[in-house]
């Protein structure tokens, strides 16, 4: 059986053209999905993947309606794959029912893996560099020391979170987490022996 997917990436698209497409070249069935940058859940593909069975081929107009990175659709052709179902794009060389079609998807599987290892090996020196220079990696954070100051004496002043949140133009969880830290420094900091004179 043939099993076709479709999807939109917004919602002035119409999935009429794809679906016209997918029905010529022998789909029994199609599944749909109408995503927004908003909105990025696919029901469509899930109810599709578990649709199909051995010996199916799953059918797209194109990859990138399959998957949003080219990571992505290997990962899901692999997966067909190993439950014995077949994958075919109708505008490129992608078709594992042809040992062309299969070449191909292997050439890109393998690209992709040196893509992600690229991605990962950059990321790790990256943070490695970090370290080096006395940072930790991830998004750096709003509480200056300033702004934790204000907070600490704010909250002395029995202020609610959600005042001194909006007062420093931060998230309310920004405050108690940065509070939270300063407080597990201070106590680092209390609990270092003191060298007594003899």
């Amino acid at each position: 059986m043939i099993v076709g997917y479709t999807r939109v990436s917004t919602l002035d698209q119409n999935l009429g053209s794809q679906e016209d497409a997918l029905r010529a070249a022998g789909a029994d069935t199609i599944f749909s999905d109408k995503s927004t940058g908003k909105n990025t859940a696919r029901p469509g593909l899930r109810r599709c993947l578990e649709h199909l069975r051995a010996d199916d081929v799953l059918l797209v107009y194109s990859t990138d309606r399959l998957g949003r990175s080219m990571t992505d659709v290997v990962n899901i052709v692999t997966e067909l794959q190993e439950r014995q179902i077949q994958f075919r794009s109708l505008t490129e060389p992608f078709d594992t029912t042809t040992a062309g079609g299969e070449l191909f998807f292997h050439i890109c599987a393998a690209f992709a893996q040196m893509n992600g290892r690229i991605i990962s090996d950059r990321t790790r020196a990256g943070l490695a560099a970090a370290r080096d220079r006395g940072r930790r990696g991830g998004r750096p954070t709003v509480m200056t020391p300033e702004r934790i100051a204000i907070a600490r004496r704010m909250r002395a002043d029995k202020e609610t979170w959600q005042t001194i949140a909006t007062t420093l133009g931060v998230g309310m969880s920004s405050v108690r987490r940065a509070l939270a830290d300063d407080d597990d420094a201070h106590e680092v900091e209390d609990l270092t022996p003191v060298a007594q004179a003899s």
